[in-house]
This record gives C-alpha cells, structure tokens and sequence, in this order.
C-alpha cells in the first residue's frame, strides 16, 4: 500500500476504527482553468492583434484581460503542445519536431518522458477534474492506433477525458476521431450540418456539465484545441460564403492596413519596420486576373474557419458563464506557431498531392475554385497569405526567424485583477504557461507524479505582467533557445541571433556539402527591432560570437543534437517497424480504422485484395468489402448496383475504376482484385469472381507516396468517409456477411517512392 493506515484494526469491527486514505483536494477558491491552443494562427489574424478577421470572442478576451505581445512558441505544432503541457522545452521532451517525425535520438523521440509531467497531471494531483478536447499530436505515429499502448494519449498523461483526434490534421467535416482510448466516428455527417469545431464544443460542453451534475465544487482544466487553424481550411457552408470579397485587395495592402492597425494599438514597438515582401513571394498585382480569384478564395476560407473557431470558444464560454463560474475561470489562449506556408506558392487543394509530387496547377484549382473550403478539398492558402498573416514579422513556421516563432496570447481572469486592456511587451515563451498557471492557481508543481520524480521546470511564470504596473516590470525571462529542422536562433536579454537552413536532403548521398558550419547568422536587437529588419552581425560580431556559443551551451543542455533538417528523410525512413514480417494482412468487418502508417502499404506496388463474402438477400448486394482513404485519396472494392467495381482515387486528381461485367449473386462467393506494378508509375488491375476474370482496367498512376494526409485508414465493410469513389456515399456498409477480408502484397516496396517519381518523369 501506498498510504500507511491511520486508522485502528482490532480482532473486529467494535474495536476498530476506520479511515480512508486522502483524496487530492484543490484550494479553497482555486479557480477553473481553460487553455485554448489554436492552431497554425500567425501574429496578426485575430482581430485583437490587427486582423479584419471577426474574432469578437478573444477580442472580449483581450479586451478584460491581457495581451503578450512578444509571447513565443518552438515554431511547430507538437513540440510547442509539449512545452505548454510541461513547462519544459521541446527537445527536453523527446518532441524536437512533431511526433510523426520521430527520429532516433532523445530529443526526437517523440514520446513525452513521465519525468516530464504534465500540467494536467500536476492540476489533478491539485484536487481539479481534466479534460481534453480536440488535437492531441504528441503521440508517435505508430501508436496511435488500437493495437497500440496508450502511454502516451491523453488519459495516460493526467486527462481524466478526451475526445479529439491524434496528428496534425484531419478532415472537418469527417474526421478521424478517438473518445477517451478508442476510435469513434462523427455523431453526424455533413450534409446533416456537422463540422469538427462545433462538435469539440459540444463535448466540452458535456464534460463540464457532467461533472456539475456530480460535483458542484471540483475545480477543472480544460484544454481545448482546436483543427482550426491547420489546413484543410474548411469552414461550414454558410462561414465560407461569409467573407466573400473580403481579400480581393490582395495580401500587400491586407499586411499594410494590418500594421496601421498594429502600430495605432501599440502591439508592436515604437519604431517597428514592416519587414519587406520576400522576394519569393509574388506581389499580389503580379497575379492573373484569376489567380487572383483563387487566392482570394483561399483566404476567404481560412477566415471562415477561424471567425468559426472564435464563435465555438464562445459557446464553452457561454455554458461556463451559465454555471456562474466564468468570473472565477482563467482563460489563456495561443496559437502553436505562426501562420502555415505549407500550401506554397499558390496554394493547395489537397496537400497530400506535394509528398506524391504532383501538386494541382493553376488551371485545375480555378475549375474546382468552388470546391475550395468544401469536402473535397484539403486547402491551403499561398504563402503570400501566411506573409500577410505573420505581419509584421519575417518568414512562417516551421522557421525560427520571429514569423515562426511569435505568437499571439491572451491572459483573461475576471476574478484575477488583471490590467483589463494591457498589453506587455517582455518576451515570454510557452514554456511559461504551466509555472504561470499553477501560480495563478495556487498550485505547486509535483516533486514525485505516480512514483516518478520530477525533472525542474524551464519556465518562468509571467504571473508578474498580468496586473497594474506590469508594464514596467523588469523582464524575468532572459534566456531562450530555438530550433527546429536545423535552423536556430537563440534571444538574450533583448538581442537575438538567428541563422535559416534549408529543410532537406532526401537522401543520405545528397548535397554532400550542406553544412551546418556555413550557416550565415544574423543578429537583431529585438527589444527596438522587432521585425527583424536591421541585422546588425557587422556591427557586433563579439557579441554574434557569444550569443552563438551561448546557443551551443543551450543545445547541449537540452538534447537539440544532433541538428538535423532531413524532414522528407523522415517520412520516407519511418521508426523501425518491431512486427514479424509478413505479405498477408487479415482485416475484420466493422472494425476501427487502421491508419496508413501501420496497414498494409500497397503504395504502387503489385498487391492484391481478396474477399469470401456471402450474399443472402438479392436485394441487399451493395457495400464496401475493402478501403482506404476518402475523397481526398485512396482506394475501394465494393459492390455498387450488383457488380464488383474497384476504384483507385488518385489524390483526389482523378478517378481510376475497374468494374466486373456481370453481377454478383446469392450465395457464397470468392473476390479478388489483383493490382500488377509495371516499370513506371501505374499498373493493371484485374477483377476475379469465383475464379473468372470479370473486369480490367489500367492505373496509369498509382498512389506513390500517401493515400490521405487527414488520418483516415484501412476499413473492411465499410468507409470512413466522404466516400473514394462515385455514386454512393459513405459509410455504405456491405450488405451481405464478409467471412474473410486480406491484402496481400506481391511485389516489393518501393523504397524511395520520390525518387522513382523523378526518375520516371525524367524519362519522360
């Protein structure tokens, strides 16, 4: 037993005296706490940070509360969760990068240790009830599944519920979810009006009440995160059509009204620059008359899907206010890092398209302009967008330049005493939201959680700029390093040096001269220079040399070696699969999804899918045997209108179908489709019915790379959805009985599907 017994034990009860071992108990008035994560939302979106954008809900946050103006985050989306969640920096944590890109190293594990605790661990042993809502993304990739520990998911980790989803994205209108430790799918489909950001505040909305209904006093953490704003950018219906016009004036007079609108609220710095339009991105009169029109399109949708965002935060708001509790609830909002430039130059109607290469054209985005924000479309706006979201600020995330890495955050308490309409300017980073909130909430950090003692904290609570006289308090975090993909930088009371290195290679034999020694660092007094717009490494390189020395001692104290940019690498050289080997692959009817990452890769190469169905009502033929993906990319075999079809739906570009020339009868019956690689990039497919050939059809061109980018994975009986092919419309679950479902590969992998692709189109 963990706790000695206080109590007496005689021969019997008469004698004895019962006791019960303590329970954790919060303080009295300990306040509720929400923390909000918004994701992919730069500097200058929000309404209160100089957008256009309606975001009346953390205006009103911003406008009681308080605003960071030089708050700070790791540049990506798992490693900032992690610092948030521990107070710890990201490489300390194992999440060095975002844990789909776990490497073989401590600082890149992706997994969490338990020495690192988490801010709902600490706040459960304080007494609070913890949820979380919404992304989670610091899981490695091979576990989240329903074969996999749950070591790292959200119950595991201090979180008493969860409902949300693992990764970095997923489809907002049919998304991959998971409700506390198993696979769930969405309580509503779209053309019932659901949508991923409304159904997150519906089940905060529940959680808070059912633990009310219990327990009227507990205090709780809610961590809500949000998929907006992480592409795919899809608002509901009536938010798309919301902001229509609303960008035609183009990304350099948005970023120019935005700054006016900045500098008269005294965000950024007396004496701030507008940093200038790198030269990469277009300027907006540059553009096509209908290039224009897409892009505008794009932001459109982006702009829908926060204005959506904000409106969902305010209903939880709303029902905490109902309680009568809003007056004694923290309320911290941030985003993860700045705004996206993963949709390039012009934009993407299905990211999964750029790992396959093959991104859409012009051309086909202006003739599925309609499309974009919708189902079929997994949307990102162009990189002149994300300039204009980071205003005033230099490059986007994934970079440690300030576009990367600055943040917005709002601080509201009503009950707090905050400095109602403040704005502070000291840096402050996202390591300092666990020691702030546990301060704020009279709560100290564990020394022992379950056993395992505790590693110190890196954080320093901001506590000190939330009330009167904040604003000239002396600035008490003074020391920050970053990294991410190679590139680095490191703030010192005031000064910042930084140096940008490319991500890259994909192969270990490329660019054999690409040194992290010849990086070029730069260096800015940020405290007078926040834009980064006067580099001043000419003028004192004694003191570049020391901030760069500085930096090293920072990495070697935080397990950031070794540097590595290989980002492509990564997905092509995944963590060593531990499974026993094998070529067949049995799949159940109903069960879970199984994501892309551990089901059977027939990525371009020969497999095939093989069903035992039986048929016993002539009029309920119809159904899905096999599938992966969605809409957005994968493939099917079902039975559609009595006949076998497979479809190959390649990245949402096109559709590939081999359809059976006869219809299935009642009674049992053996189903093959078999797929046979040719020396280029497609194939032949060919369908089998009890043994005769039914149907043939090329595949010119085979998924290389990735099915679907938004979690959707292997189903046998039925698909997750919006459905792979035409003419029906998922889930469509197969009628009759499946006895067996396998995939069977026959064909070796293809190692390096990119550079086959390049190859190939070489030859071309």
């Amino acid at each position: 037993m963990s706790e000695v017994f206080g109590g007496r034990i005689a021969r019997d009860w008469r004698d004895s005296q019962p006791w019960w071992p303590p329970e954790p108990t919060a303080p009295a008035g300990a306040p509720n706490v929400v923390l909000v994560v918004l994701d992919d939302v730069g500097y200058a979106q929000l309404g209160c940070y100089g957008s256009d954008i309606e975001t009346p809900v953390l205006d009103g946050l911003a406008a009681g509360g308080v605003r960071l103006a030089n708050f700070h985050t790791t540049a990506l989306c798992s490693p900032t969760r992690a610092c948030l969640l521990t107070g710890r920096n990201h490489h300390r944590s194992g999440m060095g990068r975002v844990a789909d890109l776990a490497i073989g190293f401590p600082g890149y594990w992706g997994r969490p240790p338990r020495e690192n605790g988490y801010l709902s661990e600490m706040l459960r042993a304080a007494g609070y009830a913890t949820y979380a809502i919404g992304k989670w993304h610091l899981s490695p990739e091979d576990e989240t599944n329903m074969a996999a520990s749950r070591a790292t998911w959200p119950l595991a980790r201090g979180f008493d519920r969860w409902y949300g989803f693992h990764g970095g994205e997923t489809h907002q209108f049919s998304p991959a979810l998971f409700h506390d430790n198993h696979a769930v799918r969405p309580p509503a489909s779209a053309d019932d009006g659901y949508h991923l950001t409304q159904d997150l505040a519906d089940r905060a909305i529940e959680h808070l009440g059912d633990l009310r209904a219990v327990d009227a006093g507990r205090p709780f953490f809610l961590y809500f995160a949000t998929g907006a704003c992480h592409s795919p950018h899809q608002p509901p219906p009536r938010w798309r059509e919301h902001y229509r016009g609303r960008f035609d004036l183009g990304w350099d007079a948005w970023r120019e009204r935005t700054f006016a609108r900045q500098v008269a609220a005294g965000l950024v710095p007396a004496g701030t620059a507008l940093s200038p339009r790198p030269p990469w991105v277009p300027a907006w009169d540059s553009l096509t008359d209908d290039g224009r029109r897409v892009a505008a399109r794009f932001m459109e949708s982006f702009a829908g899907f926060l204005s959506h965002a904000d409106e969902q935060i305010g209903r939880v708001l709303a029902f905490i206010d109902d309680l009568g509790e809003r007056e004694d609830t923290i309320v911290v909002v941030v985003s993860d890092n700045g705004a996206s430039a993963e949709g390039g130059a012009e934009g993407s109607i299905n990211d999964v398209r750029m790992v396959n290469l093959d991104p859409a054209g012009d051309g086909e985005m202006l003739r599925r302009i309609d499309e974009i924000g919708g189902p079929l479309t997994h949307n990102n706006y162009p990189w002149g967008w994300t300039m204009a979201g980071n205003t005033p600020l230099r490059r986007w995330k994934r970079e440690v330049h300030e576009g990367g890495v600055a943040d917005p955050c709002i601080v509201s308490w009503p009950r707090g005493d905050l400095a109602a309409g403040a704005i502070r300017h000291q840096f402050t980073h996202a390591i300092d939201v666990v020691p702030t909130l546990l301060e704020l909430a009279g709560a100290a950090a564990p020394e022992v959680i379950d056993g395992v003692p505790q590693t110190a904290l890196d954080g320093v609570s901001f506590g000190y700029l939330l009330g009167a006289g904040g604003e000239s308090a002396a600035e008490r975090h003074e020391t920050q390093y970053f990294e991410m993909f190679g590139s680095r930088a490191i703030y010192h009371r005031g000064w910042k040096a930084v140096t940008f290195h490319p991500v890259g290679p994909l192969y270990d034999d490329q660019n054999p001269n690409d040194s992290f020694d010849d990086d070029v660092w730069e260096l800015y007094h940020v405290a007078e220079d926040f834009s980064e717009s006067r580099d001043l490494a000419t003028e004192h390189p004694d003191l570049l040399r020391e901030m760069i020395g500085l930096w090293w001692d920072q990495a070697r104290a935080n397990q950031v070696l070794p540097l590595d940019n290989r980002v492509l690498w990564a997905l092509v050289h995944p963590k060593p699969d531990r499974r026993a080997p094998r070529d067949s692959f049995r799949y159940f009817p109903g069960g879970a999804p199984v994501p892309e990452s551990v089901a059977v890769n027939v990525r371009n190469r020969s497999h095939a899918l093989i069903a035992d169905i039986r048929i016993d009502d002539p009029a309920r033929t119809d159904g899905v045997l096999l599938a992966l993906g969605s809409a957005l990319g994968g493939w099917s075999l079902h039975i559609l209108d009595g006949r076998i079809r497979y479809v190959h739906n390649l990245y949402g570009k096109e559709r590939h179908v081999v359809r059976a020339d006869r219809p299935v009868t009642p009674g049992e019956h053996h189903i093959e489709y078999v797929f046979t690689k040719d020396a280029g990039l497609g194939g032949t497919g060919v369908l089998t019915y009890d043994g005769s050939e039914v149907g043939q059809g090329e595949i010119p061109r085979f998924t290389p790379s990735g099915f679907n980018g938004l979690g959707v994975g292997l189903t046998c009986g039925y698909e997750w959805g919006p459905a792979v092919g035409a003419g029906y419309t998922a889930p469509f679950p197969f009628g009759g009985t499946i006895l067996l479902a396998l995939v069977e590969t026959r064909g070796p992998v293809v190692r390096d599907p990119l550079a086959e692709i390049e190859a190939i189109l070489a030859q071309q």
